[in-house]
């Protein structure tokens, strides 16, 4: 009996000192915690002096302590991102998602991943983990299914996102690239006749609607929306767009003038579109001359438009239909707009004054732009055409002559130049030259 009882007391000790055994002491867990402490402040270091290969030596010799440390995993996943070597970062950061899938981070690390190496497909998998975290990853997966051609998903989101948090600029981009391949266009109709119904104050989405009935050429349906639009707000600015087209069509003049008058002063619409408004009108009136008042008045409001001197364009508009006392008012009114002499508007102003015969005009505009053009042969050409004219014959000569030095390569300019230099020695009574300027222009044409 008391053999036996000797015999489990060893077997009890011997237990007990195996277990010892395989405990850590407290002083190895403290130097371990240390060694770890150590290698991970080393590697942001590292980090942050860009030496990203260093960075990822300490990194590894913490998983050596801590293998299973999703923290560790996803700062070696950014060191090799910055190296560009995107298998080992992707593979780093998705170890860290497989540790800790509930860090944000570690999920951001593969999208940033995917972003880089353009593989949209796989970006669109991980933005579904991260989209839980953060709803406004969905602006990011539109750009997503964009980028993919998976134009459906990406009208189906762009809408969502406009219902829940309003319109974007990039949204709106990407609705008008999809929307450019008509086969949307039907499903978009829809969407937007439902949203008319929903938020029936919300301006937008007539607008679009009308663009695309407009693109489809549905006049009866523009018109239709443009007079709910106007029902439903009745301020609205862009409802008479619309109907300015309508009433055109109509012929009705005095309807078609107010609404033009409220959509060129409103400042929501664009000037594309109010340059759109301004030529129609202008074909309008040169069909419908009475209506030339409201023209004026029309132009009046592009005034301060730094990008386009209408009066001008107007001007050439009744220029080309060799309208041109009216071609004359609108350069007349294009140059006491511009802060700066432009060249072509007092060309095209100086051919109007000869055609229409007023060479007095045409002689003084003449020498004020040879003063500020002084290497411009067409006005000098102009001067000499206006003073041969007013009879001023020596004035005309000098001012041909002078001309002839600075004209290159222009066959049509120099016959023009030779023959007003014949009219002037004409004048002048000095038969030789006469005939030597003619004869020159006949030879330069049959060239």
């Amino acid at each position: 009996m008391k053999k036996s009882a000797l015999w489990i007391l060893f077997l009890v000790l011997l237990s007990n000192s195996t277990l010892l055994l395989a405990q850590t002491e407290p002083e190895e867990i403290r130097l371990n915690n240390d060694k770890f402490q150590d290698y991970f402040y080393e590697s942001l270091k590292q980090k942050a002096i860009e030496n990203y290969d260093k960075a990822i030596l300490a990194l590894e010799q913490c998983l050596k302590i801590e293998p299973e440390n999703a923290t560790v995993h996803f700062e070696l996943g950014k060191n090799y991102l910055a190296l560009k070597n995107y298998k080992n970062a992707y593979s780093s950061f998705e170890r860290a998602t497989q540790i800790d899938p509930t860090n944000k981070w570690f999920w951001v690390g593969m999208y940033d991943v995917d972003y880089e190496t353009k593989d949209y497909v796989n970006a669109i998998k991980t933005i579904g983990k991260l989209i839980p975290f953060d709803a406004k990853f969905k602006e990011d997966l539109t750009s997503l299914y964009m980028s993919t051609s998976q134009f459906d998903k990406a009208l189906d989101l762009i809408n969502e996102l406009n219902q829940s948090s309003g319109k974007s600029e990039r949204r709106e981009s990407y609705k008008m690239q999809i929307l450019s391949q008509g086969k949307y266009q039907n499903a978009e109709i829809t969407n937007l006749i439902d949203q008319i119904q929903k938020f029936p104050k919300e301006e937008s989405n007539y607008i679009s609607l009308i663009y695309l009935y407009s693109k489809n050429n549905e006049t009866d349906k523009v018109l239709e929306t443009a007079r709910k639009l106007e029902t439903a707000i009745p301020t609205s600015e862009w409802a008479q767009v619309s109907l300015f087209k309508y009433h055109l069509a109509n012929n009705d003049g005095k309807k078609a003038i107010n609404a033009m008058n409220i959509a060129l002063a409103s400042a929501k619409i664009d000037s594309k579109i109010k340059h759109r408004i301004l030529n129609e009108f202008l074909i309008y009136v040169n069909a419908n001359p009475q209506f030339a008042p409201d023209l004026e008045k029309a132009v009046s409001y592009f005034d301060d438009d730094p990008e386009v001197n209408v009066s001008k364009e107007i001007g050439k508009f009744y220029h080309n239909k060799k309208q041109w006392d009216k071609a004359i008012g609108y350069y007349e009114k294009a140059n006491a707009k511009s802060t700066d002499t432009d060249i072509e508007t007092n060309l095209l102003l100086l051919q109007a004054y000869t055609e229409t015969k007023e060479f007095t005009k045409a002689a003084k505009k003449a020498m004020d732009m040879v003063d500020i053009f002084p290497a411009q042969p067409q006005f000098y050409y102009y001067s000499g055409l206006a003073y041969n004219q007013l009879s001023q014959f020596k004035k005309a000569k000098e001012m041909l002559e002078m001309g002839l030095d600075y004209l290159v390569d222009d066959n049509a300019l120099e016959i023009n130049f030779n023959i007003q230099l014949g009219e002037a020695y004409n004048g002048l009574g000095d038969v030789k030259k006469k005939d030597f300027y003619f004869s020159k222009a006949n030879q330069l044409l049959k060239q």
